[in-house]
């Protein structure tokens, strides 16, 4: 049939086309099914959904991580710090400097995971209705992003905010850019 029309691409009813090499015809229902799979996943992480939950998780961890760090750089020896009940022994101590160390990775997650769920939801709902992947994106979504986080604050203070966020997005974009650019 193609030697009819030589310059049309061949057209085959579903499930009947050719299959890659090393695949043979037996294998066609998993390699199917793995296609299925593949085309469900890129459609999830295409999500908005999906890409404000990895980054709010992400962000989560992230901001537990340098909580963690910043308590270990602490000057003061916490069994010497003055503590409410003077009589506690050093696993009691021991135990109240881990809650609160517990306490403030939680506190420090919890912000930066809500920054990082918001950003990435914003970007992606604007670049969706935009259908462009370019620094435009990050700047409107860290202008958004950061009006939202400072609201309570102010006009004034959201003002500052949204435009602070929306150069250090920039900034960052800017050399997230350089970097994959300089590799192709």
């Amino acid at each position: 049939m193609s030697g009819q029309f030589p310059l049309l691409v061949p057209l085959h009813p579903a499930g009947s086309g050719p299959l890659p090499p090393g695949i043979s015809e037996l294998d066609r229902p998993a390699y199917e099914q793995q296609k299925k799979m593949e085309r469900f996943m890129g459609m999830a992480m295409e999500s908005c959904i999906v890409k404000s939950a990895l980054s709010g998780g992400a962000g989560f961890g992230l901001g537990a991580f340098f909580s963690l760090m910043s308590s270990t750089f602490a000057y003061e020896d916490p069994l010497l710090r003055p503590q409410t009940n003077p009589n506690l022994s050093t696993r009691q101590k021991t135990a109240e400097v881990f809650k609160e160390m517990g306490r403030g990775m939680w506190r420090s997650g919890k912000g930066f995971g809500k920054v990082g769920a918001l950003y990435a939801g914003v970007e992606c709902v604007i670049e969706g209705y935009r259908a462009k992947n370019d620094i435009t994106n990050a700047v409107a979504a860290g202008f958004v992003s950061g009006g939202i986080l400072a609201r309570n604050s102010g006009p004034k203070a959201a003002l500052g905010g949204a435009v602070a966020f929306a150069a250090f997005s920039a900034a960052i974009d800017m050399f997230m850019r350089r970097e994959t650019s300089d590799e192709d």
